[in-house]
């Protein structure tokens, strides 16, 4: 996410960037969180939502865990980036859309078979496409991450606070099998 929201300032575009982790809402619940609905569109639907896709015009939208995003939903995404426009749940006219998409996973979707995450969709997604190693094959990167966490952690003294070198050694010397999200606990 980090990288993504790096991505979205570097751009210059003027609209926001909406993040969503995808592994974490049930399926039922994602194409409306995604995509928006019309009011009266299910029980329940007492207004219009724009959904992620429109609340991200003119910036990015930021899909973490993409491997997770059900088949219904990796269809709908796909006209989306297609046509530049997004049809809500329930509405009868698209509305156009103009956003950056930037998707992570820890699955080598690539590689997945197309009854699990579209090809074509995957095709879209991979105009350009970066590998983050994981964080126990780049250890002389942990000062950046330290100091990053303490300064999120701690903005009014991240610049006073200092490791000893015991601390340091055991962050040097450890696994980290859940990578940087361990860091961050």
């Amino acid at each position: 996410e980090l990288i993504s929201r790096a991505v979205h300032e570097a751009s210059g575009r003027s609209g926001p960037f909406v993040a969503l982790n995808c592994g974490a809402l049930a399926p039922g619940l994602i194409e409306g969180q995604l995509f928006g609905h019309a009011r009266g569109a299910f029980s329940g639907a007492l207004r219009d939502e724009p959904g992620l896709v429109r609340a991200s015009d003119g910036g990015t939208l930021f899909l973490d865990e993409i491997g997770e995003l059900p088949l219904s939903a990796q269809a709908t995404l796909l006209r989306v980036l297609q046509e530049h426009e997004v049809l809500p749940i329930g509405a009868t006219k698209p509305v156009g859309v103009d956003l950056r998409v930037v998707a992570a996973t820890h699955q080598r979707i690539d590689q997945l078979p197309a009854n699990v995450f579209r090809h074509d969709l995957y095709a879209r997604l991979a105009g350009f496409t970066m590998r983050l190693p994981p964080l126990r094959a780049r250890r002389e990167d942990m000062g950046v991450f330290v100091g990053a966490l303490l300064a999120e952690l701690a903005p009014d003294r991240a610049g006073r606070l200092s490791l000893t070198p015991r601390a340091g050694r055991a962050l040097m010397a450890h696994v980290w099998p859940l990578n940087l999200r361990e860091l961050n606990q």
